[in-house]
C-alpha cells in the first residue's frame, strides 16, 4: 500500500522546510520591526468558539470531532476566535492597545483548487483595544513592508480596499432594507468567483426585487470614490476611508492601494475596513485579506473592545513568489565538517565536533569512516564552509588540515586552538 499525506495536506522534507522557515522568518521580522509580540494558541478548541452566524462558508468547513469525553471539538480553521478568547481570559490585565502576531497552522474542508489548500499556516497580526484608524493603517503598512521583505514591487501586487460601513450605507441609501444587507454582502464576497447571472440569482434567491438587485449592480459599478462621497458624504465609513489613505500615504504605502467598493470579506464579523491583497494579473487567490472587527468581543459576551487584523497564508504568497522567480532556494549550511581519516582518529574527531558544537558551531561528522574523497564530496554537498581532516602525519604534530571550501585553500590548525 502506497501512503500519501491526507488529501490537501503536505509534506515539509528538509528543502520545503528551509523555504518554509525563510518565510517565517519574514513574517517575524516584520512583525517586530512594526512592534507585534508573538503568542500562540492550541490547534484544537471547543467547536463551539468557531460557531457563529450561518451563511458563512467557514461554518460547513470546520473539521470537528467528538473525544472521548463526548466534547464538541475542532481544528482551528482560523486563529482570531483564540485570540479573542485569550485576551477575554486575561480581562483588563493586559494593557492596551494589545498588538500581537502568530504563525499558527489552519485546517478547513474546502474545494482544492490553485492556492488553495486543507490546511496551511498564516501570519496573523492584530491589533486589540485601539479604535482609531491608524490601527487599520498600522496593520496593512505591516502587510505591505512584508510584500517588499520578499521581493516583490508596487507592479506585481494590488491591496484592495473598502470599507463595510460605506457600502452599507450606500445600499440603504438605494433602499435596500437593513435586514437584507447581510445577505448581499455574502453574495457580493462570491463576485470575483461566480458569473453575474449567477450573483443575480444568489441576490434573488435571498429575496430581493429586480429593482434592489439592479440597484446593486448600479452600486457595485462604482469605481469613483469622490463619486461615491457625493452620493452619501456624511458615512462615518467615507471619513474612515479618507483617514485610512492619509496614514498610509505618510508611511509612503498609499500608492499600493486601490479603492475597491466590492471588497466586503467573507466572515461575516468584519465592521469597517476591510482589505485583500492580490498580484496584479490576478494569476492566483488572494495572497492576503483583512479588517476590522469592532463587535466580535461582544458577541462572544464580552465588553466592547475594538480591534483590526490580518490573515496572510503561506501558500499563496509561495505560488507568487515562485511565478515571479523571487521564491529562494536556501541551501543546508554547516560551518564545519570533519573527516577522520581512521578509526585511530575517532576519538580526536569527537572532541574537536563536540568542542565546536560548544562553541555554537553547526558542525557535522559522518557516522563512518569512509574515502576522502567522498567525505570531502559530501562537505561540499552539505555547503560546508570548512572541511577539518583529521589525518595521522599531521596529528603528531598536534595539527588538523582545514580546507576552506569556498576559497579554495587549506591551512594547518593547532588542536589546542579547536579545543579551547
Amino acid at each position: 500500500m502506497e501512503w500519501t499525506p491526507a488529501r490537501g495536506t503536505r509534506d515539509f522534507y528538509p528543502e520545503d522546510m528551509r523555504v518554509r522557515q525563510w518565510l517565517f522568518e519574514k513574517f517575524r521580522q516584520t512583525s517586530h520591526v512594526f512592534g507585534f509580540e508573538e503568542y500562540d494558541a492550541p490547534i484544537i478548541e471547543s467547536l463551539e468558539l468557531f460557531i457563529r452566524k450561518g451563511g458563512e462558508e467557514i461554518i460547513d468547513q470546520i473539521y470537528s470531532f467528538k473525544d472521548k469525553s463526548d466534547r464538541d471539538l475542532a481544528l482551528r480553521p482560523e486563529m482570531t476566535p483564540s485570540l479573542l478568547r485569550m485576551v477575554i481570559q486575561k480581562g483588563n490585565a493586559l494593557p492596551k492597545p494589545i498588538k500581537w502576531f502568530s504563525i499558527p497552522q489552519c485546517f478547513r474542508y474546502e474545494r482544492m483548487s490553485k492556492g488553495r489548500r486543507r490546511e496551511h499556516f498564516q501570519w496573523n497580526l492584530d491589533i486589540i483595544g485601539e479604535s482609531s484608524i491608524r490601527a487599520d493603517a498600522e496593520v496593512l503598512s505591516a502587510v505591505i513592508h512584508l510584500l517588499k521583505s520578499v521581493g516583490l514591487s508596487n507592479n506585481d501586487f494590488k491591496v484592495q480596499v473598502s470599507n463595510r460601513k460605506l457600502l452599507r450605507d450606500l445600499l440603504l441609501s438605494c433602499g435596500i432594507s437593513d435586514n437584507k444587507i447581510t445577505d448581499v454582502f455574502l453574495a457580493i464576497d462570491k463576485l470575483d468567483k461566480i458569473p453575474e447571472e449567477i450573483f443575480g440569482e444568489l441576490l434573488k434567491e435571498k429575496g430581493l426585487s429586480p429593482d434592489e438587485i439592479s440597484k446593486i449592480f448600479e452600486i457595485l459599478k462604482l469605481r469613483s470614490f469622490p463619486d461615491i462621497k457625493k452620493r452619501i458624504p456624511e458615512s462615518e465609513g467615507v471619513q474612515e476611508i479618507e483617514a485610512f489613505f492619509k496614514y498610509l500615504g505618510y508611511y509612503g504605502y498609499d500608492m499600493s492601494c486601490i479603492f475597491d467598493i466590492a471588497v466586503v470579506r467573507g466572515l461575516l464579523y468584519y465592521t469597517g475596513t476591510v482589505f485583500e491583497v492580490f498580484d496584479t494579473d490576478k494569476k492566483f487567490r488572494a495572497i492576503c485579506g483583512g479588517g476590522r472587527y469592532d463587535k466580535l468581543f461582544q458577541d462572544l459576551g464580552n465588553t466592547h473592545l475594538p480591534a483590526v487584523g490580518v490573515g496572510f497564508g503561506d501558500v499563496v504568497i509561495c505560488e507568487v513568489l515562485r511565478e515571479k522567480k523571487l521564491l529562494p532556494n536556501p541551501t543546508r549550511a554547516l560551518d564545519y565538517y570533519i573527516i577522520p581519516f581512521s578509526e585511530n582518529e575517532i576519538e580526536i574527531a569527537y572532541k574537536i565536533t563536540g568542542a565546536l558544537r560548544k562553541n555554537n558551531y553547526d558542525v557535522e561528522m559522518p557516522l563512518s569512516i569512509m574515502k576522502m574523497k567522498k567525505a570531502l564530496g559530501l562537505a561540499a554537498e552539505f555547503h560546508a564552509r570548512y572541511a577539518l581532516i583529521i589525518a595521522p602525519e599531521e596529528l603528531i604534530r598536534n595539527k588538523v588540515v582545514s580546507k576552506d571550501l569556498e576559497a579554495h585553500s587549506e591551512r594547518e590548525i593547532d588542536v589546542r586552538l579547536l579545543l579551547s
